[in-house]
C-alpha cells in the first residue's frame, strides 16, 4: 500500500508494531555507522515524520490514544525547524538536553512497556540509559529482528552500489599500510588483539578509500576489524570491490563481503577486541559478548590521527580553500547585483552558488545540503529550503548562506551573512552582526597554552551576546575532514564538555576546526559568520611552555555593510584589514572585470 501521509505513516507503523507484539518503537537519524549524514535507505524518520534534519529521535507508542502518543526529540538547532517540518498534531517536540528520551519513557510510558528498538541503529549507552528507564516502568526494551519501518516503507531505496574508489597518497600524504602499522602499534601497547572500527569515515581514513554511498560524505558503507599484526579484514558489497581496489590494499587487507561481518566479529571469540561505545552500535557489542570476546571500550584509534592533519593535507585544504574562496566570491558579487531586482529566490541563490563551484574545478560534492536562508528562514539553525518554504530575497533585508564543498584535497565550510541592500540596515541588525563579528575576531586571534580544550575558548564568541543579554543555541566550532565530514570529531568548541561530545578534547596543531558564533532572531532573520581555521603552533617570545593559534583558512569577504565600526578596538579593526587584505591578494588573481572591482571595493580598509 503506498501511503502519502505522515498520519498515514504512523498509523501503519502503530498496526505492524502492534502485530509484533510491542508497545512502541525509537527511531533515530542513523545508520549502522552511528554516522551524522546517513544514506537515502537509512532515512528513516525522514520518511515517518517529513523531518529534514541531520539529528533527531522519535519514540512512537502503540496505542494513539496515549497522551502524548509520539514525540519527536531535536537539540536547539532544530527547535524552529521540526515545527515547520513535523506535524504538532502527530508529534510532541522535545528540546535535548533540556530533556532525554529516558526521561520521557520515564514520565510518560505506559506500566509493563514492551519498547523495541533497532540495536543496529543505537549506541550502547542510549541501550543502557533506556533499558532503566523500562525496567523501572516494569516494562522491558526488545531489540528486533528486523525495522518495523522497513516493512512499511514500500518504495525504500536500496543502499548504494557504487564502487569504492581509491583515494591517492598525494591527497592523503600518507599510506594506508603506514596508519594500519600506527594502529597496530596501538594495539600492541594496550595489549589488545584487535579493533573494530565502523565509523565510516575513520574507514575512509584507515584503507586510504572514498565513496559515493551517503550524500555529502564521500565514504563507501563498509565494516573494519583492524588486527594486532598489521592486517585488516574489510567487510564491504562485493558489486563495490574492483581491480583498482584490491590492487590499493594489497594482501595485507582481507575483502570479505558486508553481510559476513557478523561472522568476522563471533571469529574474535577469545581475543581482546578494542570497541567504541561512542560509534559503535549496540548490536556489535552483543555479538561480540555472545562469542566469548573480551570487549575493551577504547576510542576507535583512527579518530585522533584522522583529526591532525598531515603537512599534505594542510596544504591540500589551503588549495581548496583558495579555489572554493573564488567561487564563493563570485557568488557574493553575483548577489550584489541580481538580488536588488526582487527575483532571486533561496532555491535560484542555492543552485548558482553551486554553479560557481562546479566552475571553479574538481567539485565532487556539496559538504551538506547548503542553507540559503532569507529574512526568517536565516533564523533557522539548519534551515534546508524547499518549495514549500523556498523564499524570495527581498530588498532591504538579511540573507544568510551557509556551505560547503567536496575536493579530493580538502572539505570546506563557510558561512556569510549579507545585507540585500539598497537602503541602509537597521541600527539592531548592524548591532547584533557587529558582536557576532567581535566574537568571531576573538576567536580567531586567540593564544592558548598546550592543553587547552574548546570549551574553554567557546565564551570568547559569545563574549559580546552576552555583554547585551544575547546567545546562540548551537556549538562555535566543529571539527573538519579531508576530503571527508564537513563535522568532524573529536574537537569541538562549545559551551562545556556535558552534552557536547569533544568540548573536552584539547586542541592539537594540525586540527582544523570551524569559527561559527551566531545570532537568531526568530521570524526574523538569522545571522552567522564561519571561516574555518587551523590549529597551529605560535612561538612566543619568553613563552613559558607550548602555546598555539589559530590559522585562518576560509578566504571571503565580510559583508562589511552590517558592521557598526564604532563598536571596533583598533585591534578587531587591524584583523579586519588584515584578513581582507589576505582575501584580496589570494582571490583577486582568480577575479576579472566587475567581480574583481567589487572584490576590491569589499576589501578595502574599514
Amino acid at each position: 500500500m503506498l501511503m502519502n501521509t505522515d498520519e498515514a505513516r504512523l498509523d501503519a507503523l502503530r498496526k505492524e508494531l502492534k502485530s509484533r507484539g510491542l508497545d512502541g518503537f525509537v527511531i533515530p537519524i542513523s545508520d549502522e555507522h552511528m554516522s551524522e549524514y546517513v544514506g537515502a535507505y537509512a532515512q528513516r524518520l525522514a520518511w515517518l515524520t517529513g523531518f529534514g534534519g541531520s539529528a533527531g529521535t522519535v519514540v512512537v507508542l502503540t496505542d494513539p490514544a496515549l497522551e502524548p502518543a509520539a514525540a519527536i526529540f531535536v537539540d536547539g538547532r532544530y527547535t524552529l525547524q521540526v515545527r515547520d517540518q513535523v506535524d504538532g498534531r502527530l508529534y510532541d517536540y522535545e528540546s535535548v538536553p533540556q530533556t532525554s528520551i529516558a526521561r520521557w519513557l520515564e514520565e510518560h510510558a505506559p506500566q509493563g512497556i514492551n519498547l523495541g528498538y533497532d540495536a543496529w541503529l543505537h549506541g550502547k549507552g542510549w541501550v543502557e540509559a533506556a533499558n532503566k528507564a523500562i525496567t523501572a516502568k516494569g516494562g522491558k526494551l526488545t531489540p528486533v529482528a528486523s525495522n518495523p519501518v522497513d516493512s512499511i516503507w514500500d518504495d525504500q531505496p536500496a543502499p548504494s552500489a557504487a564502487p569504492a574508489l581509491v583515494h591517492p597518497d598525494a591527497f592523503a600524504g600518507e599510506s594506508s599500510e603506514a596508519k594500519r602499522a600506527a594502529v597496530s602499534e596501538w594495539l600492541a601497547g594496550k595489549q589488545l588483539d584487535a579493533a573494530v572500527i565502523t565509523a565510516l569515515d575513520s574507514i575512509a581514513w584507515l584503507l586510504n578509500i572514498r565513496g559515493t554511498d551517503v550524500e555529502r560524505t564521500p565514504v563507501a558503507l563498509s565494516y573494519v576489524i583492524a588486527h594486532a599484526d598489521g592486517t585488516a579484514d574489510l567487510f564491504i558489497a562485493e558489486e563495490k570491490v574492483t581491480p583498482q581496489l584490491r590492487q590499493h590494499l594489497g594482501n595485507a587487507v582481507r575483502i570479505s563481503a558486508r553481510d559476513q561481518f557478523v561472522a568476522g566479529l563471533e571469529s574474535l571469540s577469545g581475543k581482546r577486541v578494542a570497541v567504541d561505545p561512542e560509534r559503535a552500535v549496540s548490536a556489535i557489542f552483543e555479538v561480540l559478548n555472545r562469542a566469548g570476546a573480551d570487549v575493551v571500550e577504547e576510542r576507535d584509534p583512527v579518530v585522533l590521527p584522522k583529526a591532525i592533519k598531515n603537512p599534505v593535507e594542510q596544504q591540500g585544504h589551503r588549495n581548496a580553500q583558495t579555489r572554493d574562496g573564488g567561487a564563493v566570491s563570485r557568488f557574493l558579487h553575483w548577489l550584489s547585483v541580481e538580488a536588488l531586482k526582487g527575483e532571486v529566490t533561496e532555491m535560484a541563490a542555492a543552485d548558482r552558488l553551486l554553479a560557481f563551484r562546479q566552475a571553479c574545478g574538481d567539485l565532487r560534492d556539496l559538504s551538506f545540503d547548503t542553507i540559503s536562508g532569507a529574512g526568517p528562514n536565516g533564523a533557522v539553525v539548519h534551515y534546508r529550503v524547499s518549495e514549500e518554504t523556498n523564499r524570495t530575497l527581498e530588498p532591504d533585508s538579511v540573507y544568510l548562506v551557509d556551505s560547503g564543498g567536496q575536493y579530493p584535497d580538502g572539505t570546506t565550510d563557510i558561512t556569510r551573512t549579507v545585507w540585500v541592500g539598497p537602503g541602509e540596515p537597521p541600527e539592531e541588525v548592524k548591532d547584533r552582526f557587529t558582536r557576532v563579528l567581535k566574537g568571531h575576531i576573538a576567536l580567531a586571534r586567540a593564544v592558548f597554552p598546550k592543553g587547552t580544550v574548546g570549551s574553554q575558548l567557546d565564551a570568547l564568541a559569545r563574549q559580546f551576546l552576552w555583554a547585551a543579554g544575547l546567545d546562540y543555541a548551537h556549538g562555535t566550532g566543529h571539527g573538519v575532514g579531508s576530503f571527508l565530514s564537513v563535522h568532524e570529531g573529536p574537537q569541538r568548541i562549545a559551551k562545556s564538555a556535558g552534552g557536547q561530545a569533544g568540548a573536552d578534547q584539547a586542541l592539537i596543531p594540525g586540527m582544523i576546526v570551524s569559527n561559527e558564533p551566531g545570532y537568531y532572531k526568530a521570524g526574523e532573520y538569522g545571522i552567522r559568520i564561519e571561516n574555518l581555521v587551523l590549529v597551529e603552533p605560535r612561538k612566543i617570545e619568553g613563552a613559558e611552555g607550548e602555546f598555539h593559534g589559530f590559522e585562518t583558512l576560509t578566504l571571503v569577504p565580510i559583508e562589511r555593510r552590517l558592521v557598526d565600526t564604532r563598536l571596533l578596538t583598533p585591534a578587531e579593526t587591524d584583523w579586519w584589514n588584515a584578513y581582507h587584505a589576505r582575501v584580496l591578494d589570494m582571490i583577486g588573481p582568480q577575479l576579472e572585470g566587475e567581480a574583481r572591482d567589487w572584490l576590491e571595493a569589499q576589501c578595502a580598509p574599514l
